[in-house]
């Protein structure tokens, strides 16, 4: 069988008992995450891979290893130091890290993903422990398929690769990226399934357009401008290739570009590598869904509302997208939706005689529709569209006013108001705030994680519109089915299939609590894989003429848990890591 990795392979006895086979003993053994045991190393074990001496003498189980993890995570002050403890559990024992982080996903989500991964960006270089991941920079471009061979790995199949150019709503944090990457693909085994033996996060670092970083004597990342034009173009090359050449069967998906350069870099290489950009397609999708399930709430249909979006960078061109998608699928001509999609970036309302970048062209609503307004700032055109729903994607905390949460509750009896940017200080409006200007008539969900709120004394709990909903599910599938493309088709059963989902097991709610993200992505996962089938991009022939009980076992089957497996010797193991 081909190696999955350099130090171990996983094999089968004679009852088809699963075991590794390890090629690495001793010392080196205790300090590769995805084999250590630590205490729960057996006796006999410890006897066979040299380990003797070098443990404590008790063995533990995994339960009790996590409840001593537990401990020590609870006694940490900050959300960055638990941030900072977990990273470093995943770094000594990855196996228990994630075993801690499904039982307490809650809780540890915006621990590990947003809001706190902000902050682990920024000080990402200061925080630096333990290497993890591929980080190619500019010296590497002639060489990127010769490093992608140091990579143990053999048989990666999902790629997380930032070039940290707008990292959530904080922007260029160059090298720090890298957190972003390690983060999103913990979420990816976690909720997804997707074995950690099989993830690998990527660091793009073609320099850093922020002169602090590059005098910081601190800074990890190349010091120098960010690559423009060819020059870039010739990087994002040159790592393709090397992927494609390295790994033909990784998925790759793109974070955090800046938003001229996401939508080029995923319609460059859409069809030259399956590949998706979560920024635009998964918060699109996920945000689709929160709005159906709003939208049904109210007892009525996405075609019925008027959709305000503020914001048009990556993300927020992504919802118009997602939004306008919905409503061709409920019926609406072109000319309808010109009417109920409403865009606004920095400077108002996209309007066709604008300058503007060719991305948002498309968003652009018709000059003609807005004559005789009073204007064409945010206040101004929820009054004079008639907006239902309000979608804040601009990164600018506090924009959704008194006044401007009003004017959608006079057009609508229970709008829908869904403050969408990361992190929390970013947020447009607080939960509690839109609650009480619209005495608890309106649907709220957030980006950021909230708690519940009362008002009136009566409490609504607020759903986390979180790209964790569908990015797992979304990629185990194109992983599963080896999807040639990752189609738009695909992307949108993704956001059908969260609020069919949403609807089913948390029929009172926008979105379903974080704790259910395993499950959600298993649907997620079955319904994109059918689509992927249906649409003839599934190169996995174990996956043809499935019918939905063969495919939901085929994809349970494959899906990662976090255990501890028994562990035999290779012939010729080494305690040295050669």
């Amino acid at each position: 069988m081909a190696h999955i990795s350099r130090y171990y392979d996983v094999k089968r006895d004679p009852a088809g008992h699963r075991f590794l086979e390890v090629r690495v003993t001793g010392f080196p053994l205790l300090h590769l995450p995805l084999l250590n045991k630590s205490t729960a190393f057996t006796e006999e074990e410890r006897r066979l891979l040299g380990l003797e001496g070098l443990l404590p003498p008790g063995v533990s189980s995994i339960e009790e290893q996590k409840e001593r993890a537990y401990l020590r995570f609870r006694q940490q002050g900050t959300p960055l130091e638990k941030h900072a403890y977990l990273r470093n559990l995943q770094d000594y024992n990855e196996v228990l890290f994630f075993a801690l982080l499904e039982d307490h996903v809650e809780e540890m989500l915006p621990i590990i993903y947003t809001p706190t991964v902000g902050d682990a960006v920024r000080e990402f270089s200061r925080l630096y422990r333990y290497p993890r991941g591929f980080a190619m920079s500019t010296a590497h471009v002639e060489r990127a398929r010769e490093l992608l061979d140091n990579v143990h790995q053999q048989d990666v199949r999902m790629i997380v690769a930032t070039d940290s150019s707008a990292i959530l709503g904080i922007g260029d944090q160059g090298f720090g990226g890298m957190a972003i990457s390690i983060g999103k693909l913990s979420l990816y085994t976690v909720a997804g399934g997707v074995g950690p033996d099989k993830t690998l996060p990527v660091e793009l670092d073609v320099g850093t357009g922020r002169q602090d970083l590059i005098e910081d004597p601190l800074y990890l990342g190349a010091r120098h401008p960010r690559l423009t034009g060819e020059a870039y173009d010739a990087f994002i090359d040159a790592f393709v290739r090397a992927v494609q050449d390295r790994y033909p069967k990784a998925i790759i998906q793109w974070e955090d570009f800046s938003k001229d350069t996401a939508f080029r870099v995923l319609e460059r290489y859409r069809k030259v590598v399956p590949s998706f950009n979560d920024d635009i397609q998964g918060t699109g999708a996920v945000t689709l869904a929160g709005v159906l399930r709003a939208c049904a709430l109210k007892g009525e249909r996405l075609r019925d509302q008027v959709v305000v979006i503020h914001g048009a960078g990556a993300g927020g061109a992504g919802v118009a997208g997602a939004i306008r998608e919905g409503m061709r699928h409920e019926g609406l001509s072109e000319d309808e939706i010109a009417r109920r999609v409403f865009v606004l970036d920095s400077r108002g309302l996209l309007t066709d005689d604008r300058q503007m970048e060719e991305y948002k062209r498309p968003l652009a609503t018709p000059k003609s529709l807005t004559d005789g307004w009073a204007g064409t700032d945010l206040l101004s055109v929820v009054r004079e569209a008639g907006a239902t729903v309000l979608l804040g994607l601009s990164g600018q905390g506090g924009i959704f006013n008194e006044p401007i949460v009003r004017a959608v509750h006079a057009n609508t009896a229970r709008p829908i108001v869904f403050p969408l940017s990361n992190p929390t200080a970013n947020t447009e409006a607080l939960p509690e705030d839109i609650l009480r200007w619209t005495d608890g008539a309106a649907i709220v969900a957030t980006g950021s994680p909230f708690p519940d709120v009362t008002v009136n004394g009566q409490t609504y709990a607020i759903g986390q519109g979180n790209n964790a909903f569908i990015f797992p599910g979304l990629g185990l599938a194109a992983v599963l089915t080896r999807a040639s493309e990752i189609t738009d088709g695909m992307v949108a059963e993704a956001a059908y299939a969260l609020a069919d989902f949403t609807a089913r097991e948390y029929p009172e709610r926008t979105y379903p609590p974080t704790r259910a993200l395993r499950d959600a992505s298993r649907a997620v996962a079955l319904r994109v894989a059918r689509q992927a089938i249906e649409e003839g991009v599934a190169r996995e022939e174990k996956v043809a003429g499935l019918d939905e009980g063969g495919l939901a076992a085929f994809i349970e089957s494959r899906f990662w848990v976090p255990k501890y497996l028994p562990y035999r010797t290779a012939e010729g193991a080494s305690p040295a890591l050669e």
